[in-house]
Parts: C-alpha cells; structure tokens; sequence
C-alpha cells in the first residue's frame, strides 16, 4: 500500500484536560489521474492511486464511449516525473478502436473532477442521461435477493476494506452476487472513482452485462452513481446512506431497484421493489 497511503503528523487535541499529543496518522493519497484518449487529454480526476485501468475502462463505460472490451485497444501509462524524479504514474492514455465515436459533449467534458463529484462539468443534465447498451436484463418482477442478504451487504463490505481500516478516509464499491457472495471490491477517496474501478474491472474481464450483481456502495446514492449502474446493467444498487430525489428518478426510469438507509436490520427500497424478497 505504499502509494496508497502517505503519513504525516498531527497533534491530537483531548477536549476534556486539554492534552496534546504529537503522532504520526496514516492518510489516503489523493492525486490527479489525466485520462488521454490516443494523444489527446479528455478529463482530470482526483483519485486513490491504484487500479488505474478499471478506474479509466470504467469511466469510459459510464461515460457512454465504450460498452464492449473490443473497443479498447489498449491502456498504458504516460511518461511523468515528480520533482524527486520519480516516475508518478499519473497519466494513462487509452487507444480506443477507430470505429469508436466520440459523444458531442466530449469537448466540453475536459475539466478537472473532484473526488466528490463524477459529473462535474457535463455540459448539461440532459448530457447525463445517457442509453445504456445493455439495459438491466433482470425482470422487475423476478425477486433475485432476500432482504436478508441485502442488509448483510454492508458489513460484508466493511470487513474487506483493508485501506479504509488504515485510514479511515475512503469509500467502497463491491459488487456482490446475488446469494451474497462479494465478487470484487474497490477503494479510493472519491465514492463515484470506486465505482468505477469496480465496473471497470468487470468490464476488462468480459462480464457485462451485470445483470444478475448487486452494486453495494459506502456513502450514498447520487445520480451518478445510479448512472454508472445503468451503463453496465446492475439491476441493484444499494447503499447506507440516502439517495438524492433525482437518483430515485433515473432509477425508477432506468428500472433499477434502488436501496438506502442499509443498516443492520433496516433498508429503504426507493424503486422497484419486486426484486427484493
């Protein structure tokens, strides 16, 4: 976890007696990923280092450029230096098949994103709601998971995030079947780059559509969250925390099952409900 965490010092302050203590705390790296599209630079976004590939496989899924591993050639980092001279491995550049069309928004996409926002700078909201070419296959009808097993998720999630348990500093994307079985987890500080890096490496090993997953998150349900879902075919999504009113809407549009508030012996079914036994 060398690039994963960096550590520095801190004076903790106790409130009561007012003693200070110096120590050293172990803190999530946060830097800037530049993703090139052949030679030219499409966006920046702010991230944990690591698993670099899913993170940009998946971004260009829920971005709508690509939705078959054929349509990507290649990844590969870029050339770049720190100022130790040390290689930063903070650029990659992905060739993507010729025949790929780039979205009309695409020029107006290049901006830097935040580790707390996946569609910052998209032209407009209409830009976002974007057709996937799978659609969630899953019948609304079909009930696939037990709410049992659906409030289980959490702490399954929990138990298996090794640089949260360091640092305490980053959220969590696992993508899980539907017996609850955790297929594959990411990390990073940003909730929508976890996301993606756990959609992203589905999508390099040929897995799409994801039509019989749950997609459990840390935080909670944004929009873009629900859009990520979407493009890859994720009947559920659920999360601990709440969704925001126009998630519940993408959800109920795109017609997936959408879950907050999973906590303990508790859960919110937002859409569809007819999945959830």
């Amino acid at each position: 976890m060398g690039r994963l965490i960096r550590r520095v010092k801190a004076t903790k302050v106790n409130i009561t007696d007012d003693r200070r203590v110096v120590r050293e705390e172990a803190l999530a790296v946060e830097e800037p990923l530049e993703i090139r599209l052949g030679h030219e630079s499409f966006s920046v976004t702010m991230r944990t280092p690591g698993d670099d590939f899913d993170l940009v496989a998946g971004f260009l899924l829920s971005e709508g450029i690509i939705f078959e591993p054929e349509q990507l050639i290649s990844l590969r980092f870029c050339a770049g230096e720190d100022e130790n001279g040390q290689q930063t491995f903070n650029v990659v550049e992905a060739q993507l098949r010729p025949d790929v069309a780039m979205p009309l928004q695409a020029a107006q996409r290049h901006v830097t994103t935040s580790s707390a926002c996946g569609i910052c700078g998209t032209a407009s909201i209409d830009a976002v709601h974007k057709s996937s070419h799978f659609g969630v296959l899953a019948p609304v009808e079909e009930v696939i998971l037990s709410a049992s097993v659906l409030a289980g998720l959490p702490d399954t999630l929990r138990e298996q995030q090794k640089l949260f348990e360091k640092t305490g500093g980053v959220h969590a994307a696992g993508l899980f079947a539907p017996d609850g079985e955790l297929l594959s987890l990411r990390e990073d500080v940003g909730r929508h780059n976890a996301v993606d890096k756990v959609l992203g490496a589905a999508f390099r090993e040929k897995q799409l559509p994801l039509s019989n997953t749950i997609l459990q998150v840390s935080g909670r349900a944004s929009f873009e969250l629900v859009q990520k879902a979407a493009m890859a075919g994720v009947p559920i999504l659920s999360a601990v925390s709440a969704p925001s009113s126009l998630a519940v809407e993408l959800a109920h549009s795109a017609g997936i099952t959408l879950v907050g508030f999973s906590r303990g012996n508790s859960l919110n079914v937002y859409t569809h409900p007819g999945r959830i036994g």
